[in-house]
C-alpha cells in the first residue's frame, strides 16, 4: 500500500470507529453517514494504489465503476446502496422522498454498518 492510499485508508478506518461508536449511542443516521463514508474513503484509497486519481464525487456507484470488473463482486450492489444515505442523512432539510420511511432506524443502520465492514476488510485484503 503506497503512502497515498494509506492516508484514504485511515480516514476510512476512522469513519468505520465513528460508525460503530454511534452505534453504540443508537445515533442510527450517522452510523449511516459514517458507513457511507468509510467506503468512500476506501474505495478512493484503493483506486490511488492503482495509481488513478480518485473523482471529486461522494457517489459510490462512480467510484465502484472505476474498479476492475472482478473486485468487489460479491459486495457492488450493497456498496451502491449506502448512496441512499449521503445526503438525507447530513441535512435536516433534504429532499423530500430520499428515504421514504424518514431517517434510517436501527435495521437500516445495522446493514449499513455491516456493508462497511465487509468492503474495509475485502479493500484491505486487495490493498496488502
Amino acid at each position: 500500500m503506497n503512502e497515498n492510499s494509506k492516508r484514504w485508508f485511515i480516514f476510512a478506518q476512522e469513519d468505520l470507529q465513528v460508525a460503530e461508536l454511534v452505534w453504540e449511542r443508537k445515533i442510527y443516521n450517522q452510523v449511516c453517514f459514517h458507513a457511507q463514508q468509510c467506503v468512500e474513503k476506501a474505495l478512493k484509497g484503493l483506486l490511488v494504489s492503482q495509481e488513478k486519481t480518485p473523482p471529486r464525487t461522494h457517489a459510490i456507484t462512480d467510484l465502484v465503476n472505476l474498479l476492475s470488473e472482478d473486485w468487489l463482486v460479491d459486495l457492488r450492489e450493497s456498496l451502491m446502496s449506502l448512496d441512499d444515505f449521503y445526503i438525507p442523512t447530513r441535512y435536516p432539510d433534504a429532499l423530500p422522498g430520499a428515504l421514504p420511511d424518514g431517517l434510517p432506524g436501527q435495521e437500516q443502520a445495522q446493514e449499513a454498518l455491516t456493508i462497511a465492514k465487509q468492503a474495509f476488510l475485502q479493500i484491505q485484503q486487495l490493498l496488502d
